[in-house]
């Protein structure tokens, strides 16, 4: 994980989270776009493979809700073997969850923030949940592949993805 330097974010006095967001999003130089207040979606290049990111701003509930999802869609009659793969992937996670939109089939990690009453998001807070997204996407890409095309069983995925390497080759 990259430190932020907190410096570079006082000018930011907004109450709207995606500025600092979208500061983090172009100090990494990374492709974003930025459609309204409400929204900001990213590319990112990923071990495997890309990544969307995208945050949503919801000013009412004082929510700012996160997804990081892999560029490939799972095919409709492939998300059976996809969907016990997410229950046992979940079961490892202490922050966020992994997910399966039911209309494009995209597998991703997804959290929300509520920041109702406080001072709003830091930018410690957005750039600790852009890099565990990352990390988590990269940590279980490969298991979610072996399920999907390799015809592992999701133990079999899982200990592949939790597994700990020791040293250096």
């Amino acid at each position: 994980m990259s430190a932020v330097l907190t410096a570079d974010f006082e000018r930011i006095t907004s109450s709207n989270p995606l500025d600092i967001a979208e500061q983090l999003v172009e100090d990494r130089e990374w492709l974003f776009d930025r459609p309204d207040d409400a929204e900001l979606v990213a590319e990112v290049t990923g071990n495997w493979c890309n990544y969307r990111i995208w945050f949503a701003w919801q000013p009412d509930l004082g929510a700012l809700i996160f997804s990081c999802a892999y560029d490939s869609k799972i095919p409709e009659k492939s998300r059976g073997k996809i969907h016990e793969m997410l229950c046992a992937v979940n079961e490892k996670m202490w922050l966020g969850h992994f997910d399966i939109g039911s209309e494009d089939g995209m597998v991703m990690f997804r959290h929300a923030l509520l920041l109702r009453g406080g001072h709003g998001a830091t930018p410690e807070q957005l750039e600790d949940l852009m890099d565990i997204a990352i990390t988590e996407c990269n940590r279980f890409y490969p298991a979610f592949q072996s399920v999907l095309w390799g015809g592992n069983t999701v133990a079999e995925a899982l200990d592949i993805a939790l597994l700990e390497t020791v040293g250096e080759a």
